[in-house]
């Protein structure tokens, strides 16, 4: 028996693919530089979105955390995720879609958008407890 097999028949673990922008993060390359380089890298998409709410910049953080979620999404949707199921914040790769998640929740939140703030935060939650627990959300 498998150790990650789902005994209540839900949908496995999606796993993002290694991306290039988690190695330039990881190397010290600043997160605008690495957007503009690799524009599929949820993780620096994330990292602006947190840099901008941390000095204010409520708005341009809510821009950042969509386009780092929406990569995300593309990225999981080619890893042959169905729109729900686990995202577990353990595997490396899929963390820069749970922290734009995460910034996208957030951001909502601070401008009163509250149906998407709802919603980001249950599915953030709904992905990945562990992420939801980490991030602080």
């Amino acid at each position: 028996m498998s150790l990650h097999q789902n005994l209540l028949g839900g949908p496995a673990p999606t796993h993002l693919p290694d991306e290039p922008g988690i190695a330039a993060i990881a190397a010290g390359t600043p997160a605008v530089e690495v957007a503009a380089a690799h524009p599929t890298s949820s993780l620096a998409w994330a990292l602006l979105a947190d840099e901008a709410f941390a000095a204010g910049r409520t708005v341009e953080s809510y821009a950042y955390a969509r386009t780092g979620y929406h990569r995300g999404l593309d990225a999981l949707r080619r890893a042959g995720w169905k729109g729900h199921g686990p995202v577990p914040w353990e595997h490396e790769p899929n963390r820069g879609f749970l922290r734009a998640l995460n910034a996208l929740a957030r951001a909502a939140g601070a401008i009163d958008e509250k149906e998407e703030y709802e919603r980001c935060s249950t599915f953030l939650r709904d992905s990945s407890e562990t992420a939801a627990d980490v991030l602080g959300a």
